[in-house]
């Protein structure tokens, strides 16, 4: 059985399944961003357990979240200016696995990287 959506209908040729690019990428942006705050916290709080009574790591925690959504909605908007017929086009696959790969590495990545540099500059004021 077909599911309908909003969108036109197209069976990709591979797998017999529906594949909406814009869907996919708005997932992965949510749960991305999810996953992106858990660390920020874990990472936040490792950080100010370290320093004590320290600043820099609420401002790599506001810097890191208004750094964030920006980048997320950059990719969001990218992916939701598809037409029905890209957006179910099995050739943009390939656009689709990059902007994925980008978008983890920045949600698991970034905490850790600026938290250390923000930790780096602690110790060198300090």
């Amino acid at each position: 059985m077909v599911k309908t959506t909003r969108h036109r209908a197209v069976m990709t040729p591979v797998t017999g399944h529906l594949v909406d690019w814009r869907k996919k990428m708005s997932d992965h942006i949510a749960y991305a961003l999810l996953v992106y705050t858990a660390l920020q916290i874990f990472v936040t709080i490792g950080a100010l357990k370290s320093h004590g009574s320290s600043l820099l790591p609420y401002l790599a925690l506001i810097i890191l979240v208004i750094a964030i959504i920006p980048a997320c909605r950059r990719f969001e908007a990218r992916w939701n200016r598809l037409t029905d017929e890209q957006a179910h086009d099995p050739g943009m696959a390939p656009y689709y696995r990059r902007d994925r790969l980008v978008l983890w590495a920045m949600a698991i990545g970034l905490p850790f990287v600026l938290t250390g540099l923000f930790k780096g500059l602690a110790l060198i004021f300090a």
